[in-house]
């Protein structure tokens, strides 16, 4: 079987490079690897720490290119690839542009296309923009619903997807953070590099982590998470950490209201090795990514997520996360009692995960190994032995342990 993997972001270079090397790692598979560059340094920073070198390089980034001009050079560029290869299926991961004009120009090719990720809502189609329409449009296109959480089934049973289509199979995030996470003793370099801008252990200081750059935030949202961590960052005992996203809408924003705070670390953006130990080092996150949601309660690290609404509620729920939007009072209130409630930083810590178990690029291969005949019940010990035994979702046997 012929198989072609489009991406074109890091956050989809992070999810998708397990599932390339378990599909790699199986003979009756050929794998084309196809990036669209939509985000270039940092695509090509996971690609070379994942040991994966793109059969197709479109190149797409261009600076400041507005939506409507990334998309339809997209999809322009993926049909080009889709008439020379010839796939028998395509897989995209998650919400981008890259993901959602690589699934139409599928479509229009009649190729099935799979969906990594499939099912996250948060039922605002304007939160996240344009990510929660990007799901919506896959969702409608796609043959294989690789759900990451039974909620996000849910999400897609209620929107008349067929159950038998639907697959429960964990975040492949945790497969890539708990694999890179191994590994971290091996990059000595790296740590090194990041302990430098790290109080030492002995100093009693807490880390804080922030991830902050979505384009819904770009209209006041960033000015009033920049009052946040100026207020912050006032206690002695703290220390902010901030990898800044090259999107020149955040860098020169933080860097002008953040720059010269002794409390303030404004890094340039970090490779995911890094950002995995710096991840491992903090106290907690204050972030309005969607992936960080769900890497950093793998690590025991509560999350602050700085929005409005989420397309991952499993982690509100669970306890792992708090919705705090981008009032600068709300967000400085929820982060002081983290750092002075011990208990309730205790109980987020301790908080089940959600989405994952690091075995989801497994029973993803399964699935395009063996179809409708998936052996999903019998892959590893410890899980279900039954139909019986496994969770339903609305009367539906989800695939899962």
């Amino acid at each position: 079987m012929n198989i072609l993997v489009a991406m074109g972001t890091r956050p989809e270079a992070i999810k998708l490079f397990p599932v390339i090397h378990a599909l790699k790692r199986e003979p009756n598979f050929d794998v084309t690897v196809c990036v669209t560059a939509q985000h270039r340094e940092m695509l090509d920073q996971v690609l070379s720490i994942a040991d994966i070198e793109p059969d197709v390089d479109l190149d797409l980034m261009r600076p400041n290119q507005s939506l409507p001009q990334i998309t339809s050079r997209i999809l322009t560029g993926i049909d080009d690839v889709l008439k020379e290869a010839k796939p028998d299926r395509v897989l995209v991961q998650g919400d981008t542009t890259t993901a959602m004009a690589a699934a139409l120009s599928a479509y229009y090719r009649k190729i099935p296309v799979d969906h990594v990720e499939a099912g996250l809502r948060s039922g605002d189609i304007y939160s996240p923009f344009p990510e929660e329409v990007n799901r919506k449009v896959v969702g409608s296109l796609a043959s294989w619903h690789f759900a990451p959480t039974p909620r996000a089934a849910d999400a897609l049973i209620r929107e008349n997807v067929s159950p038998e289509r639907i697959i429960v199979t964990g975040n492949t995030v945790i497969d890539a953070l708990l694999e890179t996470e191994k590994r971290i003793g091996s990059f000595r370099d790296i740590k090194r590099a990041i302990d430098d801008e790290l109080p030492d252990p002995g100093e009693n200081r807490r880390i804080v982590l922030v991830t902050a750059h979505r384009r819904e935030n770009f209209d006041g949202g960033m000015d009033r998470i920049a009052s946040a961590i100026l207020k912050l960052a006032e206690n002695e005992d703290v220390l902010v950490v901030y990898p800044v996203h090259p999107n020149p809408n955040v860098r020169e924003l933080m860097h002008r209201a953040l720059g010269n705070h002794p409390h303030v670390r404004l890094l340039p953006p970090l490779e995911y090795v890094p950002f995995v130990y710096l991840l491992s080092r903090c106290d907690f996150v204050l972030t309005d990514s969607g992936g960080v949601q769900e890497e950093a309660p793998a690590l025991g690290k509560p999350v602050l997520v700085m929005r409005d609404t989420t397309e991952r509620p499993e982690g509100i729920d669970a306890g792992t996360a708090r919705l705090v939007g981008t009032d600068p009072h709300q967000i400085h209130a929820e982060a002081m009692r983290l750092l002075r409630d011990r208990a309730h930083y205790q109980r987020m810590s301790r908080a089940h995960n959600p989405f994952g178990d690091g075995h989801a690029s497994e029973r993803i291969l399964d699935v395009l190994a063996h179809g409708d005949d998936a052996p999903l019940l019998q892959l590893r010990e410890g899980r279900a032995s039954s139909l019986d035994d496994l969770p339903k979702i609305n009367g539906v046997t989800a695939h899962v342990s």
